[in-house]
């Protein structure tokens, strides 16, 4: 198992009043909370305050495993989840995870593929370091994308631009920084070099005693080396890019959540190369807060945006002070997110067909014959 620099205290590994209100019930149980730090293969590393025993891994009880809904929905721990476990009664078996905690934030994605299920990234996190490098893959499409589903998650969304060593000039760099502020509104945006240790310092500034941050973004922009400096060890594995697309390679293969000397907790997970938003009405309206105060001055309430007279939307691409781009990635975002919540109201009307199926058919076998 992977050990702490120094055992940590609840406190310092995230736990507040929030928690312990939620566990106070399974504490009476006899159960002890922990944090999960990593998950390999159904069994979970977790992290426990307790002087005596700092670490522990656990597996999660079948009610829990095998997908049985609590009060949020939610179906097997994520990393950065609160847990109460019924710890292990000898040196050879793991504790049980009995219950996951509600979560005071979660960073979610639709599974790739054709299913229709939340898959969550990171949970129980305060900040949120969206990275993309300022490279052939920078793309402020997708910076769009990942602001929506950061806002959306309850953490406070940083912009991390890696790579700025790559900037032809430092005019360059200034501008790339530029495009990435008119979009990334209210978001702080900083720019940084893991080779040469440019702007580095600065993130530092968001690793305070008992925070949680987490490290997001496609395969290559760099996420395992600043964890690694961050760190100040050699814990994740680093990897370069193709050549001609600069895409990277999954060097991280797992979640993990680590201590670092800061007091604070880092977050890292595999590159993504693709984010299919999940739930995000509330990360839209933030991150196209711009395009929403324009609708609001539009002629009509049901304004297409698309030539209407008295279009608010259509006046300022006009006169050049929206990108016509940037609408355009709206219309997308919102298309995904209606087709989605078909699809999520589809498998929900089958799910209950199911369980109204297996309830009747359970039944008849108790009903009196004849």
């Amino acid at each position: 198992m992977t050990s702490l620099p120094s055992p940590p205290t609840l406190a310092g590994l995230g736990w507040g009043d929030f928690f312990a209100a939620n566990f106070a019930p399974y504490g009476e149980q006899g159960l002890v909370p922990g944090r999960v730090m990593r998950e390999l293969r159904g069994v979970y590393e977790l992290a426990t305050g307790d002087p005596e025993a700092p670490e522990m891994t656990a597996s999660p009880a079948g009610r829990l495993w095998h997908g049985e809904r609590g009060e949020e929905g939610m179906k097997s721990p994520a990393v950065g989840d609160w847990v109460a476990v019924r710890p292990p009664t000898s040196l050879t078996e793991p504790g049980l995870i009995r219950a996951i905690l509600p979560r005071r934030s979660k960073f979610s994605r639709k599974v790739a593929g054709s299913r229709t299920d939340e898959q969550v990234i990171a949970a129980n996190v305060d900040t949120v370091f969206l990275m993309t490098g300022l490279d052939g893959d920078f793309n402020p499409r997708r910076i769009e994308r990942y602001l929506a589903a950061g806002w959306e998650s309850g953490a406070a969304p940083v912009l991390v631009l890696s790579k700025a060593d790559m900037a032809q000039s430092e005019e360059d760099l200034a501008e790339r920084v530029r495009q990435v502020e008119e979009i990334a509104l209210g978001v702080p945006v900083h720019a940084l070099s893991s080779r040469t240790g440019l702007g580095i310092e600065v993130l530092t500034s968001y690793l305070r005693p008992g925070r949680t941050v987490s490290v997001l973004g496609s395969s290559g922009v760099g996420k395992s080396t600043l964890i690694n400096h961050l760190l100040g060890r050699e814990e994740q594995k680093t990897g370069g890019v193709r050549e001609g697309d600069d895409r990277g390679r999954h060097t991280t293969t797992h979640r993990a959540l680590f201590l670092t000397p800061f007091g604070a907790l880092l977050l890292d997970t595999p590159g993504m190369r693709e984010l299919q938003l999940w739930e995000a009405d509330e990360g839209m309206l933030a991150t196209f807060a711009d395009i929403e105060e324009l609708a609001g001055e539009c002629r009509f309430n049901d304004c297409a945006h698309d030539g209407t007279p008295g279009c608010a939307v259509a006046t300022a691409m006009a006169e050049g002070s929206l990108d016509p781009a940037r609408l355009e990635s709206y219309r997308k975002l919102q298309l995904e997110l209606r087709h989605l919540r078909v699809k999520q109201d589809e498998v929900s009307r089958l799910r209950e067909k199911q369980r109204i199926k297996a309830l009747s058919k359970s039944a008849s076998r108790f009903r009196p014959r004849g």
